[in-house]
């Protein structure tokens, strides 16, 4: 298998927390990506020592960061973009790093909950594949009838075989429908709409995605930034494409002297509760101290909803081995009961 190019959480964490650390002791944007191209991990040193010489050839952050698109996910871009526009770099790499921190605690959340269930999938398909395998066994030694304990027509080795090449088949088949679905389909923003509607997995996307846009938002409303071009990187930073492909309808809103809130509410993206939320903080004049918790409740949700959608593939496993299981038990007792009569 073919490792991907893109630098993994751990290496995203060490790489903003070295920037955030060489930036705010003074140090220019070029030196620190020298240091980490002598100091960094094994797989960014390459990467910051051709971000080194972008710079010291008179490219920008985000023109040098273009070409390295297969290297830092979206949110790196897009908030690297914003820290340079607004003069904020160490405060952004020091946004990203807890970011980045919170979504590998995320990620191994996830892993721990649902490596049980698993474990169980995996089992319990050998364990079919075995009764079947061990069924035609012993109808061939005793010249009999084999038995089918699935139902499926599958007995003896060549229907073991048979069984495990068809789950084998149906599982690279899932993966390979997420695969398109997340880096082909899943670049639209029809796509993208679309799963953000699904009932257990859009709220967890959305609410990823509020993290993401009340960070940025705040990073770029605290630096005096017109609120259009704000808006407009905030909602890139979202690194969700229903949420970018919304982003020249609320700037025409925006520069039109329409209030934040009804040009949010026009998309249809952002829930009720957020919406009012951002009209108290505009009549009140506490729009960043509001984007900033609400950024941390966000967060808070995306954990919450991770987790009972963890919850429920787990459930979805457990089911789908026990209803197997029941078959088999069936089919058995009925076997039994027929020899018996």
């Amino acid at each position: 298998m073919f490792r991907s190019s893109r630098l993994s959480l751990s290496e995203l964490i060490e790489l903003c927390r070295s920037l955030r650390h060489y930036l705010g002791a003074g140090l220019s944007l070029v030196d620190a990506f020298r240091h980490q191209a002598k100091s960094g991990a094994a797989r960014v040193r390459p990467v910051a020592a051709r971000l080194a010489a972008a710079l010291e050839s008179g490219d920008s952050l985000e023109e040098a960061l273009q070409r390295e698109p297969s290297a830092f996910p979206p949110l790196f871009l897009a908030l690297a973009r914003v820290g340079e526009h607004t003069g904020m770099l160490a405060e952004v790499f020091a946004e990203l790093e807890k970011y980045y921190l919170r979504q590998r605690k995320l990620w191994r959340q996830f892993v721990t909950q649902i490596a049980w269930p698993v474990t169980e999938f995996v089992l319990a398909v050998f364990v079919l594949a075995g009764l079947i395998l061990i069924m035609g066994v012993l109808a061939d030694i005793r010249g009999g009838q084999p038995l089918d304990p699935l139902g499926l027509g599958l007995a003896g080795p060549s229907g073991a075989l048979i069984f495990l090449g068809v789950v084998g088949g149906v599982l690279s088949g899932l993966a390979a429908l997420y695969w398109l679905v997340t880096r082909r389909l899943g670049g639209g923003a029809a796509t993208a709409t679309f799963l953000l509607r699904l009932p257990a997995l859009g709220p967890c996307l959305q609410a990823l995605a509020l993290t993401r846009f009340c960070t940025a938002l705040r990073l770029t409303t605290e630096t005096g930034m017109s609120i259009d071009q704000a808006m407009r990187l905030s909602l890139s930073a979202t690194g969700n494409p229903a949420f970018t492909a919304c982003s020249e309808q609320i700037e025409a809103d925006l520069r039109g002297g329409e209030e934040v809130t009804l040009a949010l509410a026009r998309s249809g993206l952002f829930p009720q509760e957020f919406q009012h939320m951002i009209a108290i903080a505009e009549e009140s004049g506490t729009l960043d101290q509001v984007l900033a918790h609400q950024a941390e409740h966000y967060q808070e949700e995306s954990s919450r909803r991770l987790a009972a959608l963890t919850s429920l593939a787990g459930y979805a496993v457990y089911g789908f081995v026990g209803l197997v299981i029941i078959i088999a038990i069936f089919r058995i007792a009925n076997w039994y009961i027929g020899l018996l009569g």
